[in-house]
């Protein structure tokens, strides 16, 4: 169901994010992450000059290659435009990103090596849906290889949204032995 209809207005700023994950020949994953942020007006910048709509204000990629284990080999961050000139010198920290882990703490973890002064506000934004992809490429392709061998663990979705609560008819249709209802 949509949304409801909105009110006569204006389109003032358009901001697209795109992630994909790829399986890669040697067996690690890439998970891609790309934000492009426009303005539907004209204005100057200090650094760009005068920018015009649709003009790229923000446009940026990140790449995480990971393991199955969600732990990350490499990190990649590209600007191709950010407001100032010296944005996209930043994009080198992001390799620090190696040697995490996608999973409880992921947040707490990219603040302490790209919060602040040390990363870019939008990058480190974008490393949230990365994140989220990561786990939707990888988990069900491990699910149904577990399940084709044999492999019982609990689900490591059980409790992490309403659909997937212990006593959710969810969760006694897809796993009777986790299901915690009446």
């Amino acid at each position: 169901m949509p949304l409801s209809p909105p009110t006569n207005r204006k389109q003032i700023h358009h901001r697209a994010v795109e992630c994909r994950g790829y399986r890669r020949e040697d067996g690690l994953w890439d998970i891609e992450g790309y934000l492009r942020d426009t303005k539907s007006y004209t204005f100057s910048n200090q650094d760009r000059g005068e920018m015009e709509p649709g003009t790229p204000i923000h446009e940026m990629w990140l790449r995480l290659t990971v393991d199955d284990e969600f732990l990350i080999h490499e990190a990649e961050a590209s600007l191709d435009y950010g407001p100032y000139n010296m944005c996209p010198r930043i994009a080198v920290n992001y390799a620090n990103l190696k040697g995490l882990r996608i999973g409880p703490g992921w947040r707490r973890e990219i603040n302490k090596i790209v919060g602040g002064v040390h990363g870019c506000t939008h990058l480190r934004e974008l490393l949230g849906p990365v994140a989220t992809t990561a786990f939707q490429t990888i988990y069900p392709i491990l699910s149904r290889q577990r399940q084709a061998a044999g492999e019982q663990q609990k689900p490591p979705l059980l409790g992490s949204c309403h659909a997937y609560a212990p006593d959710s008819e969810v969760v006694k249709r897809l796993w009777p032995n986790y299901y915690k209802g009446d």
